[in-house]
């Protein structure tokens, strides 16, 4: 307490009065908001079958004063709080849970288990911590919703599907969100870090998450007899040469200092000992920032894979099958002058010394979507810490990490997570609206 009240003494009047409006509300929603956590938690749904959660965060945001529209490409939801002339802010939520058995212990642990589209029965589990940041959107709506008097402009909140596929983004885009609703100026997100301790904020300028593209190569050949290796055509010999001379492209065709990644994430082939196969599968992932890194990584694969079918003999009707998914993310580039107005206004709500710079990491995300169309809306994405410090401080000790995104026992303090990311969001919005007038 006392150092929050050095904090309150250092800053100008105006803002005191904001951040003690601000504490007192977040105070008084707190708990309701940890008890939305803990149900988005326990009932966990796969991307694209997100109903109840849908259904509920239009019910939360309706309660909190906004219109809502509901399924907004897929079981997408807009919330619109419209509060006089001045900005439109886009705040954007997550809904989607994946397919992983949750091992946390917790309480209120997911023990649901889905069907996905394939019709298999898989666990469903929040391990991302899009649970967080729907407990994060839906106290932002409340408080902008009670501090009315404080901003003027329109407020726009979005809780998207299929996030965990990039597929959500571009579904709502598809489905008017800059044309039915009101286009937004800006627009923001947060999301958990399984690194930071909670009641701090991470704040990247610039590229923040990385271009994704998905490649699978079927690499083709001639089946035969394991003891006649000669009358056949091995792709297995072949797969494995072209997953070691992949490993060039970073090293030898990019230019050092520009991050690229290319991982081989899965090979796949043959039966039994002693029969050489007549395919091999492979999955690859790969990793970039800049536009031309990505098409070099790319083409380079394509080139690798047919170069060396050619130089194996392979027949012209075996030759390797190269495609490139839909399933790709875009980088996300948090626009530095933009990105630099919401580290002031969460420095100023938390402290500055709760504000901490971040390196890019090659993770992805689809909020790089909502900037990529020709309205061109500066984005900024800001990462919550959600772990105590005393478990940091214990991991850091016994040389070892914390569970990550996406681990079966990746778990956030709740409480103090939910309060920074809320006093965090909603100062953030504050400062890019106009004054009341």
């Amino acid at each position: 307490m006392k150092t929050i009240l050095a904090f309150l003494l250092l800053v100008p009047a105006g803002i005191r009065a904001f951040a003690a409006d601000l504490a007192s509300i977040t105070t008084k929603e707190l708990p309701s908001l940890v008890a939305l956590y803990r149900e988005f938690h326990a009932h966990p749904e796969l991307s694209l079958h997100e109903e109840q959660t849908a259904a509920r965060m239009a019910a939360e945001l309706r309660a909190a004063g906004l219109e809502v529209t509901e399924n907004v490409g897929a079981h997408g939801i807009v919330g619109v709080l419209k509060n006089g002339d001045g900005p439109v802010i886009l705040v954007r939520t997550e809904l989607d849970a994946l397919p992983v058995k949750e091992q946390t212990g917790l309480p209120y642990a997911s023990t649901v288990v889905a069907r996905d589209d394939t019709g298999a029965e898989v666990p469903v589990m929040q391990a991302c911590g899009h649970d967080i940041h729907m407990a994060c959107l839906i106290g932002t709506a409340r408080a902008l919703s009670q501090l009315r008097d404080q901003w003027s402009g329109t407020l726009v909140m979005i809780g998207q599907s299929a996030e965990e596929r990039v597929l959500g983004a571009r579904l709502m885009l598809r489905a008017g969100l800059f044309s039915r609703f009101p286009k937004p100026d800006k627009a923001l997100a947060l999301h958990c870090a399984s690194d930071l301790p909670e009641g701090s904020v991470g704040i990247v300028e610039g590229y923040a998450l990385a271009n994704v593209d998905t490649m699978d190569i079927v690499v083709r050949g001639v089946g035969a007899h394991g003891s006649m290796p000669h009358l056949g055509k091995d792709p297995v010999v072949l797969a494995s040469q072209i997953v070691l001379a992949l490993q060039t492209i970073v090293s030898r065709e990019v230019k050092p200092g520009d991050p690229a990644v290319v991982t081989v994430g899965s090979i796949h082939g043959g039966t039994k000992h002693n029969i050489i196969p007549d395919e091999v599968r492979l999955q690859l992932t790969l990793r970039s920032y800049k536009t031309e890194t990505r098409e070099k990584l790319i083409a380079s694969v394509k080139r690798i894979t047919q170069g060396l079918a050619e130089a194996a003999d392979m027949p012209a009707d075996k030759m390797p099958l190269v495609t490139v998914s839909d399933e790709s993310a875009n980088a996300l580039y948090n626009e530095p002058a933009f990105t630099g107005e919401v580290r002031k206004a969460i420095a100023n709500s938390l402290g500055v010394d709760r504000v901490i710079t971040r390196e890019p990491v090659m993770g992805a995300e689809d909020f790089s979507e909502y900037g990529m169309t020709r309205e061109k809306v500066p984005l900024c994405m800001f990462w919550l810490g959600t772990q105590s410090p005393e478990s940091i401080a214990e991991a850091k000790a016994k040389g070892v990490t914390l569970p990550s995104l996406h681990s079966p026992f990746f778990k956030p303090v709740p409480e103090p997570t939910i309060e920074t990311g809320v006093k965090a969001m909603t100062s953030a919005v504050l400062a890019l609206m106009g004054p009341r007038k």
